[in-house]
């Protein structure tokens, strides 16, 4: 049995006062930045965002009070870290992770990938 098709993320909890210089600093890096809220894949964002923020403070014990407002977004990989079907290369996580780091007083996240249904933007959808 195959996996379904999906795309590995970070799941990431971010101040809103810096989300749009992360989203750009993101970008010239090839990296997506997805607020879980409007994510194309969600059905019901709100109710997704609300769900991965609980879970993500929750799994904390109290050590991220300080994000209980914050936006939680996906970061993806754009199409220059893919190598067709081949794992995402080591510097596609550096670049993730020294990005983050870059933030890290204004983020929350655990350092690690999941999968989520592929996020797609127009003009892949086009193709």
């Amino acid at each position: 049995m195959r996996r379904r098709p999906h795309e590995n993320v970070a799941t990431v909890l971010v101040e809103p006062r810096v989300l749009v210089d992360l989203e750009l600093e993101l970008m010239e890096r090839d990296l997506r930045l997805w607020p879980i809220r409007t994510a194309p894949i969600c059905p019901d964002g709100p109710r997704t965002a609300f769900q991965v923020r609980r879970t993500m403070l929750l799994a904390k014990r109290g050590a991220w009070d300080c994000a209980a407002d914050w936006v939680p977004v996906w970061i993806s990989f754009g199409e220059s870290w893919h190598r067709g079907e081949d794992p995402l290369p080591w510097a596609a996580h550096e670049a993730l992770w020294d990005t983050l780091e870059a933030h890290a007083d204004h983020l929350r996240y655990q350092k690690r990938l999941s999968g989520v249904r592929p996020l797609m933007v127009a003009a892949e959808l086009t193709r």
